[in-house]
């Protein structure tokens, strides 16, 4: 790839100077300019220059974007046609510009970015196009960087480098002065920051914070997916200086403060590799014939303290991050894996939320409040599983966490059918109100010792998962009822909620268009919550186990609003609950931590804290959430272009999962790994996308390669760096 240069030339015809003129007299609109202070700031000398603002001040002028407030000197026109929102940049050079103010996106040719990039915050001019009714705008201003660093390959020169950015939003490569490559090599996978973009340069300038090491190196890879999004993969060393302090005894006088639930029947169910145990659940029947439930948390809020380095630590970093070979915690290991996990065996301090529930999984009372807790046992969800099926107490070996059969308590056998057969019920209530389904299919992958994937598997939720899940739903839902509303109407307390909007009404007809297309032809009713609900989840039960059924539950989640928290509560759509919190994962959520405190503070009896302070941090745990969530996903596409780089020229089955004006995309069914055979590698026919139909279709022939339509491939290439697979189409299958 050749250098890219940098252009510093000035008195030659600058192409976008009426969008820096626009620029600078936006900056400041009370102000006015003539030629000559807008010549001075733009930093061009030279007479042929001037001259041209001369004129494009007169044409501006005429176009009455400016007014000419004395003679000579010009300001820009108060508009409405001005507008501040964010970029969305795509990966050929343009952008869309996303504002609520606006009924639809605007297109952002390259021309117009005017340096701004993806998720920058910018000011833009809208206006129509020529000869045309369509809009486009023009980045008049960028007012906030959404971010500045930026990881990829060093290019060196003898005196200067470049860095090449992996992220493929990032149009221009940035320059590095010799004095700022600190000692980086040619070649090198680095941590850049952007500290300056000259406003006749093509490329901003930067300085290599980082040196990460060499492209395709296992842990440089993972480390690059964390850095680009701004996620940091170690603790500094005065947070785990912090954390070492933490004593491990539990005072008696903490444990007089708590209700003391160490005799009750308690234990965990968690993935079989995970280290940090978040929650348990004890279990007792009642005189009356109930059940005594108690949902025992972490009592993080305890060991982590408002203004102290662990809490900015913890705040800064929102969540922990769940990669394909490793677990980036937001905790340092002595809490996240030691003193706040509830391992076996060990006292924990723990904040519960008790339930005494009837035979029909109804709430009778209810309890919230510090405790101390003992777990008599940690199950793997297959061991848990493997009770559910058999109603037998023996552990094989081959289900075993341990590698050894074994016996469990019959109380704790007890405990775990009679939880079992609670949580369905909960379940069903919940169906019946309206809760949608997304039982998924998660992507696994078996590693070996140096983190290479060596196998593919699917993990399933089942009803040990269910369990779980049920009762960590029930608790959320408590606590936040129990804040939220006072006598039966909505309270004023500030509190953390997480809400989920009602659907994309677009999008869900556009997934009907696209079901239908399949031969799934009942229909998805939007008349009202429920039905929308119900009929969305017959959806996904007809699909589930087809070779589509992946593609079609992506689309049918990318319907959906997404999640975030907020103190403003609106109700949870997807799981329909008018009151839902995070109170269950203080471990790896900050949220969860807040409402730890939150509760805690109303159950003393507190006010009302004032909420901004609770929104702008809800915002930035939104955010976070995301960021990690991309992460996430990176790493499973770089786990699976690495692992499809040893099946290359092998024939696989796939399902056409999307269709683009450039090829269309395939995942191959038996692995979910999908790539792109690209439309100028299709060679029988010259072929034209057709937007109304998903398909690609041969202008000669009119064979048609439609979404959702199986067909034979073979991997053609991997890129590890872009995380990229392509494969060669060899032919279509009829089912």
């Amino acid at each position: 790839m050749s250098k890219r240069k940098i252009y510093k030339k000035k008195g030659n015809i600058i192409k976008d100077l009426t969008r820096k003129i626009l620029q600078l007299l936006n900056q400041s609109p009370s102000q006015s300019f003539n030629y000559k202070q807008i010549a001075s700031k733009l930093d061009f000398t030279d007479a042929n220059t001037k001259n041209q603002i001369i004129q494009k001040l007169e044409a501006l002028k005429s176009q009455q974007k400016v007014e000419e407030v004395e003679r000579g000197k010009f300001k820009i026109l108060p508009m409405d046609k001005y507008y501040i929102g964010t970029i969305d940049a795509t990966t050929n050079g343009n952008g869309y510009f996303i504002c609520d103010d606006l009924e639809h996106d605007i297109y952002i040719p390259a021309r117009n970015l005017n340096k701004a990039l993806d998720k920058d915050t910018v000011k833009i001019y809208v206006y129509n196009r020529r000869n045309s009714k369509k809009q486009e705008g023009d980045v008049v201003e960028i007012i906030k960087r959404f971010k500045t660093e930026f990881v990829g390959v060093l290019q060196l020169n003898r005196n200067f480098g470049f860095v090449v950015p992996d992220d493929s939003k990032m149009y221009a490569d940035i320059f590095i002065p010799q004095k700022k490559l600190q000692g980086a090599k040619d070649g090198v996978k680095v941590l850049v920051e952007i500290t300056d973009w000259p406003a006749n340069s093509k490329n901003p300038f930067g300085k290599i914070k980082e040196i990460l090491g060499m492209p395709g190196d296992h842990d440089t890879e993972i480390h690059s997916i964390l850095l680009e999004y701004g996620l940091p993969y170690k603790f500094p060393e005065n947070v785990e200086a912090e954390a070492a302090k933490i004593p491990l005894e539990i005072s008696k006088n903490e444990i007089a403060k708590r209700r003391d639930m160490r005799k009750d029947t308690t234990f965990t169910i968690d993935p079989k590799d995970a280290k940090d145990f978040d929650d348990a659940l004890s279990f007792e029947v009642l005189e009356n014939g109930n059940y005594e439930i108690g949902i025992h948390i972490a009592d993080v809020s305890y060991y982590v303290q408002e203004n102290t380095i662990l809490e900015d630590e913890a705040y800064s970093r929102a969540t922990s991050v769940y990669l394909v070979d490793r677990v980036v915690p937001m905790l340092p290991e002595v809490l996240s894996n030691g003193v706040c996990s509830l391992r076996p065996n060990e006292e924990k301090l723990t904040f519960s939320a008790v339930f005494e529930v009837n035979g029909k999984a109804q709430i009778v009372n209810e309890w919230f409040g510090r405790t101390i807790t003992y777990s008599d046992k940690r199950f793997a969800y297959e061991e848990a599983q493997e009770i559910i099926e058999t109603k037998s107490n023996k552990i094989p070996s081959e289900i075993s966490i341990t590698g050894e059969e074994y016996t469990v308590e019959p109380k704790i056998v007890s405990a775990i059918l009679i939880l079992d057969t609670l949580a369905k019920k909960l379940r069903k209530k919940r169906l019946q109100q309206g809760a949608i389904t997304f039982d998924r299919v998660e992507v696994k992958f078996n590693l070996n010792e140096k983190s290479e994937p060596i196998g593919v598997f699917f993990k399933e939720s089942k009803d040990a998962n269910k369990l779980i899940e049920e009762f960590m739903l029930l608790a959320n839902r408590k606590v936040a009822e129990f804040i939220g509303k006072s006598k039966g109407v909505p309270s004023k307390n500030t509190f953390i909620y997480r809400v989920h909007d009602e659907p994309n009404l677009d999008k869900l007809e556009a997934l009907q268009t696209i079901v239908s297309k399949f031969g799934y032809k009942n229909k998805i009713d939007t008349k009202d919550k429920k039905t929308t609900s119900s009929t969305l989840n017959q959806l996904l039960k007809d699909v589930h186990g087809t070779g589509e059924a992946n593609m079609i539950e992506t689309l049918a989640v990318r319907s959906m609003s997404k999640a975030e928290y907020t103190t403003q509560n609106i109700g949870h759509y997807g799981l329909a609950f008018d009151y839902y919190s995070h109170f269950t994962s203080p471990i790896r959520r900050y949220p969860d931590v807040m409402t730890h405190r939150l509760l805690q503070h109303y159950l003393a009896g507190g006010k009302s804290p004032k909420a901004e302070i609770y929104e702008e941090k809800c915002k930035h745990a939104s955010e976070m959430e995301y960021l990690a969530s991309r992460a996430e996903r990176d790493s499973i596409k770089y786990m699976q272009v690495k692992y499809m780089a040893n099946h290359k020229d092998q024939e696989f089955e796939g399902v056409i999962s999307g269709v683009t004006e450039w090829g269309i995309y395939v995942e191959i069914i038996e692995n979910k790994c999908e790539g792109m055979c690209r439309i100028r590698e299709i060679k029988d026919d010259y072929y034209i996308y057709d937007e109304k139909q998903y398909a690609l279709v041969g202008q000669s022939t009119k064979n048609m390669y439609q979404l959702g339509e199986h067909v034979l491939i073979k991997v053609k290439n991997t890129d590890l760096e872009r995380k990229h697979l392509d494969f060669t189409l060899l032919d279509k299958i009829n089912k």
